[in-house]
This record gives structure tokens, C-alpha cells and sequence, in this order.
């Protein structure tokens, strides 16, 4: 027995040869509305399938994240910066994506010379600061970035765009853009920075170059890089802060926070 879609038979929807540019524009819609719905007639289980499939995995995934991340955070922290660091990429260079490609390439390079000189023994006493400096950049235009693109998407949501006779999907797409590079190097560089300072950390130290080692902590001497602390008074400070500990010393605040992972705050918070 032939189904029916309205007056529409099964018959004039299986005929291919069917010229549907002579009928009427309402015809012809309801005809492609018709074969539409009959092409995926029976597919509501399988979609049905593969979201329980989707949900179960992803359950079963996180548990497993949660639980690695639990009992060994070194090698998830290392396996998961990697796979940030490198995935994207691959994704890119087979898409053609080549703006992100040149984006990674030149962060790639400059974290790299920053990474090779924490990784020097012994570790030099202005690497700390640098360390410190590079990733608080990359920090801060990540947070730029990303507000950036959150007023954007905001702006096209309340309709701006059309002010300045604008697509809402050009602006939505660059919104959206500024977002992703915040986010990702955001994210990649607090990873990176996160297992950098460890590293630093294993040769931290300032002492004398003779005799037993013994610390000789100087007023304006930095007794974790061993630098000369330049700003003793942060009123005078423009870029960088130092902090005063009970016992009198001074340390700035580039350096601890190269060392504590922190983004220093005018309180040290």
C-alpha cells in the first residue's frame, strides 16, 4: 500500500525523473519537504543510539580524567599539555588554517627559548624574572583577548552591527575568534609556566661563591635570583613590585611569582 505525505504519494516521491523546477514553488517545497522526511524515515533510533553511545562515553571518559588527574597530576598535567600544544596544529595544517599556524609558530619559538633557559644548570639569576615576564604577557593579552571577544559577541547579540551595516555572522565569527585565542593560549601558557617553575624551582638559591654555602641576605640583594632589588619603595613602581616578608627582606615580585606560579597582586593576595 503506498504511505502518503498529505495528497502527496510515495510513487511521485521515489520518481527522480520528476522536473521539479515546472511545478509551482509550494508544490515543489512540499515535495522536497516529503523526501527529506522520507529519506531519514527510521533513523529517530539510531539517532537515539548514538547520543546514549555520546553520553556514556563522555561519562566514562571524565571519570577516568578525574581520577588520573587524582592519582598522578604530573603526567596528566604533562600528557594533557601536550595534546593542547600539539592537537590544534594538526588540526590546523590539515584544514589550511594558516593564520593559526603562524600564530602557533611564533609562540611556539619564543617559549621555547624561554623554556631552554629555565632548564639551564645551573639556572642564570635574571632567567626567573624573564620566565615570570613572558608568561605574565602572554597572560595579559590572553585576558584581553578574551574580553575583547566577549564584547563582541555581546555587541552582535544586541544588534550593533547593524549600525555599522555589518553581517552578524562577521562579527559573531570575529568575537568568537578572539575568544579562542584567548582561551587557548591563556590556558597553554599557565600549563606551560605551571611545569617550568617546578623545574626552576629544583636550583633555586643564592650563595656565596667560596667556603660552605652559607645565605647572605643583603636589604636590597633578591635571595632567590641573587639580583640587586632596584624599586625599594612600591609607590616609585611602574612595572615591577617588590614584597616585604616580617623578617625585613625584600623580593620581587616578578621573581616569587616565577617560583609560585602566581599573578602578583598589589597586596600579594
Amino acid at each position: 500500500m503506498a504511505h502518503h505525505h498529505g495528497q502527496i504519494s510515495l510513487d511521485l516521491l521515489l520518481n527522480d525523473s520528476l522536473d521539479l523546477s515546472k511545478l509551482p514553488d509550494d508544490e515543489r517545497a512540499r515535495i522536497e519537504h516529503a523526501r527529506l522526511h522520507e529519506k531519514h524515515r527510521g533513523h529517530e533510533k539510531m539517532h537515539a543510539y548514538m547520543i546514549m553511545i555520546l553520553l556514556v562515553s563522555v561519562v566514562i571518559a571524565q571519570i577516568i580524567l578525574v581520577q588520573w588527574k587524582k592519582l598522578h597530576f604530573k603526567s596528566y598535567q604533562r600528557v594533557s599539555m601536550i595534546g593542547m600544544w600539539l592537537i590544534p596544529l594538526c588540526v590546523s595544517v590539515h584544514s589550511h588554517w594558516w593564520r593559526f599556524v603562524f600564530i602557533w609558530f611564533i609562540f611556539t619559538v619564543c617559549t621555547c627559548i624561554v623554556i631552554s633557559w629555565a632548564l639551564q644548570k645551573p639556572i642564570a639569576g635574571t632567567t626567573p624574572r624573564w620566565v615570570y615576564k613572558w608568561f605574565y604577557v602572554i597572560y595579559m593579552q590572553s585576558c584581553a583577548l578574551c574580553v575583547a571577544g566577549y564584547a563582541v559577541v555581546m555587541l552582535t547579540l544586541l544588534g550593533v552591527n547593524m549600525v555599522f551595516r555589518a553581517k552578524p555572522q562577521s562579527w559573531m565569527d570575529v568575537g568568537l575568534l578572539l575568544l579562542f585565542y584567548g582561551l587557548y593560549y591563556g590556558l597553554l601558557g599557565r600549563d606551560i609556566s605551571e611545569i617550568i617553575t617546578d623545574r626552576m624551582a629544583c636550583t633555586i638559591g643564592y650563595y656565596t661563591t667560596t667556603g660552605v654555602p652559607v645565605r647572605q641576605l643583603e636589604a636590597n640583594v633578591c635571595a632567590v635570583c641573587g639580583n640587586k632589588i632596584h624599586i625599594l619603595d612600591n609607590s616609585e613602581a611602574i612595572v615591577e613590585e617588590s614584597y616585604k616578608l616580617p623578617c625585613g627582606h625584600m623580593y620581587p615580585c616578578a621573581v616569587v611569582d616565577a617560583y609560585s606560579a602566581e599573578i602578583c597582586t598589589p597586596d600579594f593576595a
